[in-house]
């Protein structure tokens, strides 16, 4: 695994439910976002690409759609959460980075080099 210590226990993190958490990646603390939907867990850089902004509305707060989309609270870009694209706003056909992560034991590991380092 990765990363040195879990980013969450999988029972914080109810299914269909965003979750922001801290990590390290390249050397930097970035914020992430984890998305649960039954065993797997997805996750991203908690980014918007049209603004470089957070997505999130306080600390830990989403705003979901009632379609289930992902709605960043500065300028209403709406992100699907199977790849993170961008489906409605100001970034339409971009995505959000996804950061690889893993579950063993219970618990959401970083999975794989850090987005943007070397292999």
């Amino acid at each position: 695994m990765a990363g040195s210590c879990p980013l969450a226990m999988l029972d914080r993190l109810q299914d269909g439910a965003l979750l922001e958490v801290e990590a390290v990646l390249g050397g930097d603390a970035e914020s992430l976002i984890l998305h649960r939907r039954g065993d797997a867990v997805r996750a991203w850089l908690n980014v918007c690409p049209h603004a470089g902004r957070r997505l999130n509305w306080a600390p830990g707060q989403f705003l979901l759609s009632r379609d289930g989309l992902l709605v960043c609270a500065a300028h209403g870009a709406s992100f699907e959460l199977e790849q993170g694209s961008c489906v409605a706003g100001p970034c339409r056909g971009d995505a959000l980075r996804a950061v690889p992560v893993e579950v063993h034991d219970g618990q959401v590991w970083l999975g794989g080099p850090a987005p943007g380092s070397e292999p």
